[in-house]
This record gives structure tokens, C-alpha cells and sequence, in this order.
């Protein structure tokens, strides 16, 4: 897959970003922020307006994206220093309360810890996936955070047992568990 360039997302990236965020939470997530599938597209809205923040855990800024030959997004990878999902987490809490009508408030527990670097949010579009596509957006991550000192973490739905094997591949071990959106995770982390 030469054809293939990983790069900073820019905000014409946002509805890109949104697509792939939601992806990764999968559609039962979704499905509970939007409120029904009538409401499917506001939760499209809220995370593509989150995107195109320069404030927000979603943000372009904390994106890559890859983008084949003739420019067409096929994945995304959201990560961050966990040390500040607190603060970016606050325009979530603002975006869902005003276009999904959901209220949440800082005792929503963290799904990472400040002492790494949070994979949030992976995708491969269709078409582009059984390529490797995603081990090589988590390694561009890896090199963007290389001086950070922290190592990567993220989680994981243990029934999804092919993320499981790919993380696994590539050098990420179990630190724990942690809730997110109701349902118990794998915490994995990976030493830079």
C-alpha cells in the first residue's frame, strides 16, 4: 500500500474524523448518544463539529490521516496526551448538551490515564482495510509522540478479537481495565 500518506488532518478532514470516531465507538454507542436512529444524524453533526475544533479531544489537530493517490480519506487515527482529556473533553460536554440534548459533567470517569498518550479513535474505511493500514497509522502516532516519554495506550472491546490481535501484534500488552460508555475495556498500552 505505497500508495498511501499518512499526514496532520486538516479541518476540511472534520466529516472525515466524524465518520471514523463514530466507527470506532461502534453503532450501539452511537446509536445511545444520538438518541435513535432517527437522530443518527446528529451525532454525525455534533462529532464533525468537534473535528473542526482546535479545542476539542476530536480536533484535527490531534489527528493523522491517510489519504491515497487521489486524495480520498481511508483512515484516521485520534490521539492525544491523556494528561488533557479533561480539558478537551469540556467542548464534548458542550456539543453534546446542545445538539444531542445528553448533559455530562467532569465526574464522568476518564478512559485514559495522564500518563500516556490515548489512541482514541481508529478507522480503516472499506476498501482500504486487510492491508495494514492500521498498524501503520498507529506507528506514524507512535513517531508524532516519540518525545513525549509516555507510552501508547487505548482500549479495547475484548470480543473484538482482531483489533485485540492487531494491537497485541504490535507490541501492546494489558494494563488494565477501564469503562467506556457503560461497558467494561481492555486497557492496553504500548512502550515508545
Amino acid at each position: 500500500m505505497t500508495d498511501i500518506t499518512i499526514s496532520p488532518a486538516r479541518p476540511e478532514h472534520a466529516p472525515y474524523i466524524a465518520q471514523a470516531v463514530l466507527m470506532a465507538v461502534g453503532e450501539e454507542i452511537e446509536l445511545s448518544l444520538a438518541g435513535g436512529e432517527d437522530r443518527r444524524h446528529l451525532a454525525l453533526e455534533a462529532f464533525t463539529e468537534l473535528a473542526a475544533r482546535t479545542d476539542s479531544q476530536y480536533s484535527y489537530l490531534n489527528t493523522l490521516v491517510a489519504t491515497d493517490a487521489e486524495g480520498r480519506v481511508a483512515g484516521v487515527l485520534v490521539s492525544y496526551d491523556g494528561a488533557r482529556l479533561l480539558e478537551l473533553r469540556r467542548s464534548f460536554f458542550e456539543v453534546a448538551a446542545r445538539v444531542l440534548g445528553l448533559h455530562f459533567d467532569d465526574s464522568l470517569e476518564a478512559e485514559t490515564d495522564p500518563g500516556e498518550i490515548y489512541l482514541d479513535s481508529l478507522a480503516v474505511f472499506p476498501g482500504y482495510r486487510g492491508k495494514g493500514l492500521a498498524g501503520r497509522l498507529i506507528e506514524a502516532a507512535a513517531e508524532r509522540h516519540a518525545g513525549s516519554g509516555k507510552p501508547l495506550g487505548l482500549l479495547v472491546d475484548v470480543p473484538n478479537t482482531g483489533a485485540y490481535r492487531l494491537y497485541t501484534r504490535l507490541g501492546f500488552g494489558k494494563a488494565g481495565e477501564r469503562p467506556f460508555a457503560g461497558v467494561m475495556m481492555d486497557h492496553l498500552q504500548r512502550r515508545l
